[in-house]
């Protein structure tokens, strides 16, 4: 499968391979598919769309297709972390479980057919592995078909 990119499904100048962030959080944020419930979850903060404050959000992200992705899950109803997103692309990412960081990001949505349908195939496949009982379990594709879905983009830090 080839690799999400950051202008486009198939452009080769993505960096998915998160090589610019310490060790120990590149490794938090790329998860398999033997990770629980609460590995998944973050905050996000983000401007509020109407109010322009900063707002933090909990929420899931997965990894797939070599990128990472944030998901509104089974349904697609409308969410606020989504439309905060849109209107802010930029954004903190905080892994809050096990390792703690924030991490400056950006999020792009995934609006391309061929894209969203690999990313979601590979997020349900995840969630339906037996390894967590206590995990999301969608049992459908069809399911999370209309589902919001951002890609991130983890900005490198400044070098000294």
């Amino acid at each position: 499968m080839s690799t999400p990119g950051t202008t486009g499904w198939n452009d080769s100048a993505r960096d998915a391979s998160l090589s610019h962030l310490p060790d120990p959080i590149r490794r938090a944020i790329e998860l398999t598919p033997a990770a629980g419930t609460s590995e998944r979850i973050i905050d996000i903060t983000t401007l509020g769309r109407r109010t322009g404050r900063p707002r933090r959000i909990e929420i899931f992200f997965y990894r797939a297709a070599g990128a990472t992705y944030l998901c509104s899950g089974a349904g697609g109803a409308a969410t606020d972390w989504h439309a905060n997103l849109l209107a802010n692309p930029t954004f903190t990412f905080h892994l809050k479980h096990g390792i703690r960081a924030d991490l400056p990001a950006r999020a792009t949505p995934v609006t391309d057919p061929a894209e969203r349908q690999a990313v979601l195939a590979e997020i349900v496949a995840d969630l339906n592995q037996p390894h967590d009982p206590g995990t999301i379990r969608p049992t459908r594709l069809e399911d999370w078909a209309d589902s919001r879905l951002m890609r991130i983009s983890f900005r490198p830090h400044p070098q000294p």
